[in-house]
C-alpha cells in the first residue's frame, strides 16, 4: 500500500514538474524562483523532495539533455511545443539519472503527461523519442534486454 501511495505522489510530482519546466522554458525564470512560486501556491500531496530535486537537476542539465534529444528528433528541438520539450527533458533525465525508477514507468508516465498536457497525438511522439533515447542509455538498454529475455 505504501508503495502505491508513493507512486501516486511521484506521478503528481511529475505533473507539477512538467508545469515548472514549461514555465522555465517560456519565461527563463530560475529554478529557485519557480520552486519558490510553486511552494508558495502549494504543491498538494506530491513527492516534494522529488519535485525539488528534479526542478534543479533538469534545468541545470537542459543544454546537455537537449543535445541528446536533438539527435533523435525529426525536426529542430525549438520547433517542438514547449510542453513536449518539458516532458522529453524530464523523461530523458529520469531515464539517464534515476535507475531506481523502471524505464517502463518513466516512459508510461511521460506518455500520460503528453496525453494530459500535450497536443492530440504528442503522446505517440513522446513515446517514440524516449524509446530511442532509452537505447542510448547503456544501463537502461541492458535493463530492457533483460526484461525481454525473461
Amino acid at each position: 500500500m505504501a508503495d502505491a501511495e508513493a507512486s501516486k505522489r511521484r506521478a503528481k510530482a511529475r505533473s507539477r514538474l512538467v508545469q515548472a519546466l514549461y514555465q522555465h522554458a517560456v519565461t527563463g525564470q530560475s529554478a529557485e524562483d519557480i520552486e519558490r512560486q510553486f511552494l508558495a501556491t502549494g504543491l498538494g500531496d506530491i513527492d516534494t523532495a522529488y519535485f525539488r530535486e528534479l526542478i534543479y537537476r533538469v534545468t541545470e542539465r537542459t543544454a546537455e539533455l537537449d543535445g541528446y534529444l536533438s539527435q533523435l528528433l525529426d525536426r529542430p528541438l525549438a520547433q517542438l511545443d514547449p510542453v513536449e520539450r518539458a516532458i522529453l527533458r524530464l523523461g530523458a533525465y529520469e531515464l539517464a539519472e534515476r535507475p531506481e525508477v523502471p524505464y517502463r514507468v518513466v516512459i508510461d508516465e511521460a506518455v500520460e503527461l503528453a496525453r494530459r498536457f500535450g497536443a492530440e497525438q504528442s503522446h505517440r511522439y513522446i513515446n517514440g523519442v524516449l524509446d530511442r533515447f532509452l537505447e542510448r542509455v547503456e544501463m537502461r538498454a541492458a535493463e530492457r534486454r533483460a526484461k525481454r529475455g525473461s
